[in-house]
């Protein structure tokens, strides 16, 4: 419920996100009428989708965990997939991280201690489950947390260059406050990321290409049921928010943890299931999630405790 609630307090913050529209959609709609609904009406319809959004997460994750506590066995069904659980994954923290500086696609940046130790539990945590391929963005701190993630596991981590970080061009490596600060172009771009400067990514570009490389992978047949992205927030985002339905614009209201994962489920036996379901998203797994309770040991009996008592 916290994620719930986050969401609806940040819908209220962006409602000009959260509306669903840029300057680009508020133009002709069909047949060429003009979009004549309020915009309060637009921003509340838009806040109520978000709402409802989070709330069907919340409910299928706490559905998805019970089934796996109820039905171990569920969990090692890899060989046909009809069923599929993406674990979409963001890299442990970075340098940079610390810093508030912008890495875009530049290489070189590494996991700290703190980033190393969030993968490690991740890992852990992760262990339950029967990963059955790896593929990560070649960016280090992408592909050392990987690197963690597959130990372990005879899984050969796969190089996805389509799952890199947003191309900021000339903004990487700057200080996001100063940017803040000094930079009227930026401030716009974190406004509304669905428009940018000549050179810069959009986020409909980077959703595009992310989309792309991810269902290129699932159409493998050798992916498996427990696929797992390794990725950048930017990327978790708006992956999340296309298996959502979201406007790309509203994958700003999303919050991702480093060393977090995401997942979503797509169902292959049911054709009128086959939409994908969001079922978490920047969760962050303790080791030891998944261990069901020891059941009661039975009361001994009078005779066991006296025969206890003599031996």
């Amino acid at each position: 419920m916290v994620f719930c609630f986050f969401c609806i307090y940040q819908s209220i913050q962006y409602r000009h996100l959260i509306a669903g529209t840029s300057s680009v959609d508020r133009k002709d709609t069909d047949m060429g009428q003009q979009d004549t609904q309020p915009e309060w009406r637009r921003g509340l319809s838009g806040w109520l989708r978000l709402w409802w959004f989070c709330l069907s997460v919340e409910w299928r994750y706490v559905s998805w965990r019970m089934r796996l506590w109820l039905h171990p066995e569920q969990r090692e069904s890899i060989q046909t997939p009809m069923k599929q659980t993406l674990l979409i994954v963001r890299h442990g923290q970075t340098t940079w991280n610390v810093e508030h500086r912008l890495p875009g696609q530049l290489p070189g940046v590494s996991l700290t201690e703190t980033g190393r130790q969030q993968a490690t539990r991740l890992a852990e945590a992760l262990r339950v489950l029967p990963l059955s391929s790896i593929i990560s963005s070649p960016l280090e701190r992408a592909y050392h947390t990987a690197e963690y993630l597959a130990q372990g596991r005879d899984l050969e981590i796969i190089r996805e260059p389509d799952l890199m970080d947003t191309n900021v061009g000339p903004w990487a490596g700057q200080v996001i406050d100063e940017l803040a600060k000094n930079d009227p172009a930026w401030k716009a771009y974190v406004k509304d990321p669905t428009v940018a400067p000549e050179g810069i990514e959009t986020f409909p570009q980077v959703q595009q290409r992310v989309v792309a490389a991810v269902e290129r992978w699932l159409a493998q047949e050798n992916i498996g049921a427990y696929p797992v992205f390794v990725a950048h927030a930017d990327v978790v985002k708006l992956l999340l928010a296309h298996y959502a339905g979201l406007n790309p614009a509203q994958a700003g209201v999303l919050t991702i943890d480093n060393a977090s994962v995401s997942l979503v489920e797509i169902s292959r036996d049911k054709p009128e299931e086959s939409h994908p379901h969001v079922v978490a998203i920047g969760w962050n797994p303790h080791p030891g999630w998944l261990k069901a309770p020891e059941p009661e040991k039975p009361a001994p009996t009078d005779a066991q405790e006296a025969g206890e008592q003599k031996a």
